[in-house]
């Protein structure tokens, strides 16, 4: 960084044409200020200044190598005030993965009180369906609603438990089953990102079941299987909250309420830091407090 100073003070001399004033700017000495462009000068083996008693001018050399250099140090002077913004807990930009029904329902509320707290954050948001590499894609963080996690390589933040239903058309046979084994595999619909059949687990309390689910549909869009569901396809598993609404107005009826699956966690993810930047901290902490109850008022 001692480089970086010195050609920051030359180019300041350069433009102020004045020792003195480039001292007070920089809050140096015009001692050290003359010491920098002498110290500057022997190194490059070229007279920068022509010195009087009332000013400094440049000499030929020195306006080549400030109009050489000039875009390397302001590139370097944005890259400074970005690492430095980046770590203060209410400057930045963060990009973030959701799921495509949470980041159009539940995420926006949660932005909108977070920006009014931290106008200077900024964000990209990209909705998709299924885990994200969130190194090789670059995310600052990603939100997942997920089985417990097992990924050793990302730092994991569970925020709250999701509970799951099965849930069908109120009109169809499904609607009145007593036991899980009156399914059939073709009859249990699937979230799946890459078509391939879910194990479903549903226990009682007393005794458990396995489904084997996908076998006819699997899509990676809650969306995609609460509408087949409710139009009568089969049987869909997803989160409470994603179909509350579909449960309120009767296109769908939760099934086989005594017969439970597994909870879900949603969690919140991260590259491996050794400590999190402030500006994703901060949104974390917000996060996590606002959640519980948005969440809440859906179900």
């Amino acid at each position: 960084m001692n480089d970086y100073k010195a050609l920051r003070t030359f180019l300041l001399a350069a433009e102020k044409r004045n020792f003195a004033q480039v001292a007070r700017e920089l809050d140096m000495t015009p001692a050290a200020v003359t010491r920098a462009i002498a110290a500057l000068e022997d190194d490059l083996g070229v007279q920068l200044f022509v010195r009087t008693t009332r000013q400094v001018s440049l000499t030929t050399d020195g306006a080549i190598f400030a109009a050489q250099i000039q875009p390397a140090i302001s590139a370097l002077e944005n890259a400074r005030k970005d690492v430095i913004n980046a770590n203060k807990a209410d400057q930045g930009r963060l990009r973030i993965s959701v799921p495509t029904w949470f980041g159009k329902t539940i995420l926006p509320p949660i932005l909108s009180r977070f920006r009014e707290q931290y106008p200077k954050i900024s964000f990209e948001i990209s909705l998709a369906d299924g885990l994200v590499n969130i190194v090789d894609d670059d995310y600052d963080l990603a939100i997942r609603i997920s089985a417990a996690p097992s990924d050793k390589f990302t730092i994991w933040r569970k925020i709250c438990v999701i509970r799951r239903v099965l849930v069908a058309a109120p009109e169809s046979r499904f609607a009145g089953l007593q036991h899980p084994g009156e399914l059939a595999p073709d009859e249990c619909l699937a979230y799946s990102g890459e078509s391939r059949r879910e194990m479903w687990t549903l226990s009682d309390g007393s005794a458990s079941v396995v489904l084997s689910a996908g076998c006819a549909f699997s899509a990676n869009s809650g969306d995609v299987l609460a509408d087949m569901a409710a139009g009568g396809a089969g049987v869909a598993l997803l989160p409470r909250f994603h179909v509350a609404e579909h449960l309120r107005n009767g296109r769908l009826v939760h099934i086989l309420e005594s017969w439970a699956p597994p909870d879900l966690w949603l969690t919140l993810y991260y590259p491996p830091y050794q400590t999190l930047p402030p500006p994703i901290a901060s949104f974390s902490r917000f996060f996590e407090q606002q959640l519980p109850a948005l969440v809440g008022a859906l179900e």
